[in-house]
């Protein structure tokens, strides 16, 4: 059944409350110099433990995924697969941003999946004070910029980026958590986004939800359909673009092999 108008609400006011929390965690270990790595795991730690005492509060009935709950190597009860309905976060997406100080290319994810696809969806961006979500679907910019532009991690520029880029003599943007990537397709920051170096369910769900509600074309980057709460929730990639730029990146990423 489709979500109802409280759980696209849910959604959004949760990513908008953990992001707030993550905002004042921030600057209140920043002043004190906490080190890096500290700043992240408090990062994780308190966003995770909001959401999940809000969500259990709020939906008693439904399972969740989150990361934090499932740790880096995406362990979790996988009792939550014959759930009817799952939610699937992401406490801090982009945790290096989050300790960088003053980067604002940092996310909370908040999504529910019912039948394997997202039904509601929120990507909270803290820094800037914004948050997109099905409760309230963003709108697509009249047309896209020519010639195009991917974004991509700014460490290391996914081969398959690369190559839609080289095909579609495309300017290729850097930008730092997975969240913020997919809403810079939305607010009209790049026109492609394209991943192939390895995610989990929580990296793109949320994500996922979002865009597609704002128009945007949203699959594996073989063109299949994007599933979630699956029992194993390494989903590698994926492909989120604006819709007539989806032809034409997925051709290009047909004659990719990598």
């Amino acid at each position: 059944m489709p979500a109802t108008p409280e759980d696209h609400q849910l959604a959004a006011d949760l990513a908008e409350e953990a992001g707030r929390l993550l905002v004042d965690l921030r600057a209140r270990l920043h002043a004190e110099d906490t080190p890096p790595a500290v700043l992240k795991a408090e990062g994780d730690r308190e966003a995770h433990e909001l959401l999940m005492e809000r969500l259990f509060a709020a939906r008693p009935g439904d399972a969740i995924l989150s990361e934090e709950g499932s740790g880096s190597t995406g362990r979790d009860d996988t009792a939550r697969v014959s759930a009817e309905r799952t939610w699937i976060v992401d406490p801090l997406d982009g945790t290096r941003e989050f300790s960088e100080v003053p980067r604002t290319d940092w996310a909370v994810h908040v999504a529910l999946v019912e039948n394997n696809r997202p039904i509601a969806g929120a990507v909270a961006l803290p820094a800037l004070e914004m948050v997109l979500s099905t409760a309230a679907p963003a709108a697509l910019s009249e047309s896209p910029a020519n010639p195009p532009r991917i974004i991509v991690s700014r460490s290391r520029p996914p081969v398959a980026a690369t190559h839609v880029a080289e095909a579609l003599g495309a300017d290729l943007v850097e930008m730092g958590s997975a969240g913020a990537k997919t809403m810079a397709v939305i607010r009209g920051e790049c026109e492609i986004y394209a991943h192939s170096g390895g995610q989990y369910e929580w990296d793109s769900c949320a994500p996922v939800a979002v865009a597609a509600a704002a128009g945007c074309h949203v699959s594996r980057l073989d063109g299949s359909e994007l599933l979630y709460n699956q029992e194993d929730p390494y989903l590698p990639d994926l492909l989120v673009c604006r819709p007539e730029l989806a032809k034409a990146a997925l051709a290009a990423l047909a004659s990719f092999e990598g």
